[in-house]
């Protein structure tokens, strides 16, 4: 995906995602049946015809999923007059979007290796590889007046990306985190390794007092992994500022302040999307193929809060979904009788003697297989749809004067949220 491609892109996303919300744009656990089954019956009947074992294998790989899923779709938008079999066409890939990757081929000496060893003894493994892969995309190629800038870390827990990136390029870190705890130790990490990296404790969403200024002009702006509201709030005060590069990783689009996403772009503000938190969590759903053990009690618990959900229903006469709260891994080795028990005493509902709880088991669990296919369809969106988020944060930046690109900095294997959105200021 090119430059000049990102306005178009998003637009092709966005009327997409809105000719076809119908089929993502939904709550499972609140359905009792195929909410869209008259208006696709090809692709009704193709995800009923999935074995309930394949579900999560096919749930896991999205090229899998679509492969699976898009012939029925077509079949059905054949038929239909809201979205053009040509324009349809023209989308199909917009649902398994591959970013470029923009992965570092310089490899460590051997006594850099051993001395990066040591440095990242106490950091999980997974996360020392998000670190290095992010920390190693922050000074692209041609843009050699960004490798002196003082970078600034934003939302930076320990500091560990800003710390890696003051040792190798050997520039001034200034690391923004608000849990008092979490800079003391990152202190004292770039204390122990003599490395020029202080840390300001503040919270990012307070606004940033004469004492606590941030944000400057000549620097450079990262923040791995900040959720939802907190990198939008990179974005916006870093634009600003006309800081002169930025280079984030989105994560956990949900996580906003408002009950709806609020976009940032002009297109993002003319589309007619309107998104829930709950559907900002599309993007982060994919199955991951656990244990048998670990399979075998998340099917249960689903199946036992539906047959609940199904059950509370009829005592209340309200045909609609009640949630309970979360519980203990321990209360699966119960009954059910016992989970609805504590599940109506959490609810306040008073139940009688002679409820037929094993029927009511049944049909949470025939409403499972009913929920997994439901979440199967939506989720051939999941990829669509945060590329709309991330592009509509790339128009945005193109709009305050950037050069942006998108890319991923590490593979999915590492971790699923590996968009790596990079803007440089041009020249004004």
């Amino acid at each position: 995906m090119s430059v000049i491609d990102y306005q178009h892109t998003f637009e092709s996303l966005d009327s997409l995602l809105e000719a076809l919300s119908p089929l993502w744009q939904l709550v499972a656990f609140e359905c009792d049946h195929l909410p869209w089954q008259q208006a696709f019956p090809h692709l009704a009947q193709k995800v009923w015809q999935i074995p309930d074992t394949d579900i999560d294998a096919i749930d896991a790989d999205q090229q899998l999923l679509a492969q699976t899923l898009l012939p029925s779709l077509i079949a059905d938008l054949k038929q239909s007059p809201q979205l053009p079999l040509a324009q349809l066409i023209e989308h199909l890939g917009l649902l398994v979007i591959t970013l470029p990757t923009s992965l570092s081929t310089a490899e460590p000496t051997a006594q850099q290796q051993a001395d990066l060893a040591h440095f990242s003894a106490h950091i999980k493994g997974r996360k020392w590889q998000q670190i290095t892969a992010f920390a190693a995309q922050i000074n692209p190629q041609g843009h050699s007046q960004l490798s002196r800038l003082p970078i600034l870390e934003w939302c930076a827990g320990k500091g560990h990306l800003g710390r890696l990136i003051a040792k190798q390029q050997q520039v001034d870190v200034t690391s923004l985190e608000w849990q008092a705890s979490l800079c003391k130790q990152g202190e004292a990490f770039a204390t122990q390794w003599q490395l020029p990296q202080r840390f300001i404790c503040a919270d990012a969403f307070a606004p940033l007092s004469s004492k606590h200024k941030v944000f400057y002009p000549q620097q450079h702006a990262i923040a791995l992994h900040a959720c939802g509201d907190l990198h939008v709030r990179l974005i916006k005060l870093a634009t600003k500022a006309n800081t002169q590069a930025i280079s984030i990783s989105p994560c956990c689009y949900h996580l906003i302040q408002g009950a709806h996403y609020q976009p940032l772009s002009q297109q993002g503000r003319a589309s007619k999307l309107k998104l829930s938190k709950h559907d900002l969590q599309l993007p982060l759903q994919q199955s991951v193929i656990a244990s048998p053990k670990q399979q075998a009690l998340r099917l249960q618990e689903v199946a036992w809060r539906l047959g609940f959900d199904t059950l509370q229903r009829q005592v209340r006469g309200i045909n609609a979904y009640l949630p309970v709260p979360t519980i203990k891994q321990s209360q699966l080795s119960g009954s059910f009788t016992d989970f609805c028990m504590w599940a109506a005493q959490q609810k306040g509902l008073t139940l009688s003697n002679n409820i037929d709880f094993d029927a009511f088991l049944q049909r949470g669990i025939t409403r499972q297989r009913l929920t997994k296919r439901i979440d199967l369809v939506a989720h051939l969106f999941r990829r669509a749809l945060e590329c709309w988020l991330l592009l509509d944060r790339v128009c945005f930046l193109q709009q305050q004067g950037y050069q942006v690109t998108l890319s991923e900095f590490c593979a999915n294997s590492v971790t699923p949220r590996n968009a790596f959105i990079q803007a440089i200021k041009t020249a004004t």
